[in-house]
């Protein structure tokens, strides 16, 4: 099954350390990773920094407009009121079919803040129960998963191509 996962950490390092965990993962069989990316957003900085790692070199500009998508346009939005809902509004068009919701992004843009950093992944054939269990002790928090196969799909052929 194709997961797209948010794994949140408490600290702007803890993503770029389970970034290893991952790689052994991989290397192990536990999960293959169709791609990747990492964000920091260190104290005192006014936005976050995502890192994405071009996994696959199929496609690889592709996966990045997914990552800008989610990382860069997500925390461009402002924070007040209606620009906020109507900023999500048309980042959740950007994804439509791709099974990230509004209320995912909604989810992802209030759970990572200052001081935090987050793993973003595209997976198959994983088990993330056991990934998670990797991550155990350094304040992951799993923020949204699973696809259908029509989402599958959909994610693939837009971002990842087949």
């Amino acid at each position: 099954m194709t997961t797209f996962t948010v794994w949140k950490f408490e600290t702007p390092e803890g993503a770029a350390h389970a970034e290893g965990q991952l790689t052994a993962a991989a290397s192990e069989g536990l999960v293959k990773i169709i791609d990747h990316a990492v964000m920091s957003w260190p104290q005192g900085a006014e936005k976050p920094e995502l890192h994405h790692k071009h996994d696959s070199g199929k496609r690889g500009a592709a996966w990045g407009a997914l990552w800008g998508v989610l990382g860069g346009a997500l925390f461009m939005i402002p924070v007040a009121g209606l620009a906020l809902g109507a900023g999500i509004g048309a980042l959740a068009k950007a994804t439509s079919g791709t099974g990230i919701t509004k209320d995912d992004l909604e989810r992802i843009r209030t759970e990572i803040t200052e001081g935090t950093s987050a793993l973003f992944l595209v997976t198959d054939e994983g088990d993330l129960d056991r990934l998670g269990e990797r991550f155990h002790g350094r304040d992951a928090k799993l923020i949204s998963t699973n696809l259908t196969e029509a989402e599958r799909e959909t994610l693939l052929e837009t971002f990842g191509g087949a």
